[in-house]
């Protein structure tokens, strides 16, 4: 048996039909030959011959000294027949059936009596395209580390005859030319949570001087709005590609980065959502923005979390799209600087501290009530391809990132760059947040906006 690290464990600790632990991602891959049908029976078909699997790919909790949580077990023969599943849709229908589908699939459970991931195929799409839908449990691997596995099952070539499946992929060529890399990430993380651990009066100085110093924003400095309730179990997704060109012009004329304008095109579609349900609250909303602490060269195969948590003032309280995206950017260069001058240690001590709040009302969710949230919204920007993928021969025609909404934390937006698009996944509460789909067109005008400002 292997030891789960005590972030890990939280995944599985605050896992609840209300709350699924797991990440997914719908990807859509075009054949580019009119075979979708044939396309999707060789895709299928490719994936079910996939006998072996990575260990990651084998484990599941596991009870040690009669208590669960504690270590993984590695199954010895893995039933693929229940892991990969066949779907269509009723009828040839566009992103929004397949989204729907990806959306009951994402509001289950997975089965903690066998290896915690699932993939679906999902045939039908108009246009002969096939989707995939993927979803792996938090606790194994976060979401970089997921869409990192993901991109390695792609290749540049489309003629390339050799298809892989995500569960079992060879080692990088990186990863063979740093055989001294320890193989585990896992070993990594716990030194650093070690590291955490044994030095709390340094934390709560480095506390002090990074967030009170330096005027960041704070936990609990959020305002309370819709999105900050409890949830149900049951999801509702969203999930629409922008032009990437027209984010870099906006990063050009604004001297911003491409984050910066992804947040502010998010504040104004959050602003915009509040105000047509009569619920924009004076103070800015904030969001909590992940950064990855895995290296470039870790190839995600190893699995295990390595996040730190930046905080974020969307500035919805400013009505000039051009004022809000300098406000962020202000807020997130600040909150940058103190990152770059500390230890992974230090940054994950950082991180403990601000998602600490988080973290209790995952544990004990009667003190969703009984605060401020945190923060209002979580954000993520996973790097994605920078150019054109294939798989079997079909074209990566879009990769949505679809993640986790928390109890006081109804709705998450997680996006990535694929090839020359920039495709954004919304998951929320199914209950708490009506109509999240009209998020999509707030984004649309709230890009609009920051461009007739710019230009």
């Amino acid at each position: 048996m292997e030891f789960i690290s005590p972030l890990d464990a939280l995944f599985l600790i605050a896992e609840s039909r209300e709350h699924p632990m797991h990440v997914g991602a719908l990807q859509i891959f075009d054949p580019m030959d009119s075979t979708g049908p044939e396309f999707a029976r060789r895709a299928y078909a490719t994936l079910a011959a996939g006998e072996k699997f990575h260990p990651t790919f084998r484990k599941r909790p596991a009870r040690l000294f009669g208590t669960p949580q504690l270590a993984w077990t590695v199954e010895s023969t893995v039933e693929l027949d229940y892991h990969l599943q066949r779907w269509a849709l009723p009828e040839s229908g566009g992103l929004d059936a397949l989204v729907e589908v990806a959306a009951g699939l994402h509001s289950t459970l997975l089965d903690r009596h066998r290896p915690l991931w699932e993939t679906h195929l999902i045939e039908g799409l108009a246009g002969d395209r096939v989707g995939l839908y993927a979803k792996v449990h938090h606790a194994l691997m976060d979401g970089v580390a997921a869409q990192r596995l993901m991109q390695r099952m792609l290749t540049s070539d489309p003629d390339a005859g050799e298809a892989l499946a995500p569960w079992h992929l060879p080692p990088s060529d990186r990863h063979n030319e740093n055989p001294s890399r320890p193989r585990a990430l896992g070993a990594t993380a716990r030194a650093m949570f070690a590291q955490a651990a044994g030095s709390a009066p340094a934390a709560l100085r480095l506390a002090r001087t990074a967030l009170v110093e330096q005027q960041l924003t704070l936990p609990f400095a959020a305002p309370r709005t819709l999105f900050n309730v409890p949830i149900g179990g049951a999801r509702r997704c969203a999930a629409r590609s922008w032009p990437l060109d027209r984010i870099r012009q906006l990063k050009k004329m604004t001297g911003t980065t491409l984050n910066d304008v992804v947040l502010a095109m998010a504040a104004g579609a959050l602003r915009a959502y509040l105000i047509a349900h009569h619920a924009l609250p004076d103070k800015p909303l904030v969001a909590m923005v992940p950064v990855s602490l895995r290296p470039e060269s870790d190839e995600a195969h190893t699995g295990g979390n390595a996040v730190a948590a930046l905080l974020c003032g969307l500035a919805t309280d400013i009505a000039d799209p051009a004022q809000r995206l300098a406000s962020i950017n202000s807020s997130m260069r600040r909150s940058k600087e103190i990152y770059r001058e500390l230890s992974p240690g230090q940054a994950v001590s950082l991180s403990a501290l601000t998602l600490s709040p988080l973290a209790l009302s995952l544990l004990v969710p009667a003190t969703v009530a009984l605060a401020n949230p945190p923060f209002n919204i979580v954000i993520s920007n996973i790097p994605g391809p920078r150019e054109p993928r294939y798989w079997n021969g079909a074209r990566l025609d879009a990769s949505y990132p679809l993640s986790i909404p928390f109890d006081g934390q109804a709705v998450n937006i997680t996006l990535t760059t694929n090839a020359d698009n920039l495709d954004i996944g919304i998951v929320a509460c199914r209950r708490s947040v009506p109509d999240v789909a009209t998020l999509l067109d707030h984004l649309e005008t709230a890009l609009s906006e920051l461009e007739d400002a710019a230009y």
